[in-house]
């Protein structure tokens, strides 16, 4: 029975690790600003287009899972995932990297609505949450070397671009892998009532849901910000490379890695609201570093606790959410993995804000104000 369920669990931790692909917009976004010459403004729409298409398609994909259950959803993802990463290696342009991007936000906004109620067929009850924070680990892995491989593929092989043909080969790996493992949905092979538009909104009337879906926002808004700017920040203050800056993100990733992975078992044995809590006091100590550090090691710490402090944040408040409204898990899973939309609006407020200061402080403004949502959110949690 074990061993049954484990090899149900190992793709479906394959599609979480590609789903980090979409993290390394933020490593690329600073490649792409250096080799075509952009201001904060222009090069942050990168990101932004990526996010932008979890408002579009989040709900519509919660609707989708209904009709052709939610393994074959997540198999769709991974395809459109794979076609994205295709696109550089043949053309390599402003536009081209947009088109590459939107693809990478389709098919990461496809798989992250369907993954986690994946993994919610296969894992029951109070497991759910250190088990959706373990595929925040696999993924977190992804994100972690991903700007390593573009620095290596940058100096090595002079062209970071290298990277692509990696990840498209572990997503081709993934598509095939999952296609062929078979996961009942909760109601067996029988599909559920597709939900309309208006039902699926009409329940962010409901205060928890609102609120929770405004923290995920918050959260991706920290973590694609953080993803962003952290290269920034030290070419800013330290007068770095970009190649030697682009390890920022390399920390962040790291130690998200190490919070996603410590998750796994605190959540088991701790009350997610406390450990919520926890985490949102090691960003306020992150935002205290980036505002006030001009050192290396006081950036790299800073820069680790806010790695460590956002690892927990969206599978808590996803798995929360889910079993407030446990029959309502495809339509929720749509409207929380919708709040990702937050990686478009943050990025593009922080160029703004950056490039009107002419200081990357104003970035780290906007991902405060992010922080402190959090902050007040965690006293709603703090008995959970």
């Amino acid at each position: 029975m074990m061993d049954r369920k484990i090899s149900k669990i190992a793709p479906v931790m394959l599609a979480f690790f590609c789903m980090g692909f979409v993290d390394m917009v933020g490593i690329a976004t600073n490649y792409v600003k250096t080799d075509f010459h952009l201001n904060d403004t222009l090069a942050n729409l990168l990101p932004s287009m990526v996010f932008f298409w979890f408002l579009i398609f989040s709900v519509p994909t919660g609707m989708l899972m209904n009709r052709i259950g939610r393994r074959k959803t997540v198999v769709w993802s991974l395809v459109v995932t794979a076609l994205s990463l295709v696109v550089p290696l043949f053309s390599y342009s402003f536009a081209s990297m947009l088109v590459s991007f939107s693809l990478l936000g389709i098919g990461n906004a496809l798989m992250q609505v369907s993954v986690n109620p994946l993994l919610s067929n296969i894992v029951k009850g109070d497991k759910l949450a250190s088990s959706l924070t373990f595929g925040q680990f696999v993924k977190a892995i992804a994100s972690f070397i991903a700007p390593i491989l573009a620095a290596w593929a940058a100096t090595s092989l002079g062209n970071w671009r290298l990277l692509y043909p990696i990840f498209m080969a572990v997503s081709v790996i993934a598509v095939l892998w999952l296609g062929f493992t078979e996961i009942s949905d909760e109601n067996g092979e029988e599909k559920q009532k597709s939900s309309t538009f208006a039902q699926c909104f009409a329940l962010l009337g409901d205060g928890i849901i609102l609120l929770s879906f405004l923290g995920i926002m918050c959260h991706v808004g920290i973590d694609v910000g953080l993803n962003v700017t952290a290269p920034k920040i030290l070419q800013e203050r330290l007068g770095i490379s970009l190649a030697d800056a682009g390890f920022a993100t390399s920390v962040y990733f790291l130690f998200r890695t190490v919070g996603c992975l410590s998750g796994t078992f605190i959540l088991s044995r701790w009350p997610a609201g406390k450990f919520f809590a926890l985490s949102v006091a090691a960003m306020i100590l992150s935002m205290l570093g980036l505002f006030f550090g001009n050192s290396l090691a006081v950036l790299y710490v800073a820069i680790a606790l806010a790695g460590f402090g956002n690892s927990n944040i969206f599978p808590i408040i996803l798995s929360q959410v889910m079993l407030y409204k446990p029959d309502k898990k495809n339509e929720i899973s749509g409207l929380m993995i919708m709040g990702l939309f937050g990686g478009t609006v943050f990025p593009f407020l922080m160029g703004l804000l950056s490039d009107a200061m002419q200081t990357q402080l104003g970035a780290v403004i906007v991902i405060t104000l992010a922080v402190i949502y959090l902050f007040f959110f965690s006293l709603r949690l703090k008995k959970a």
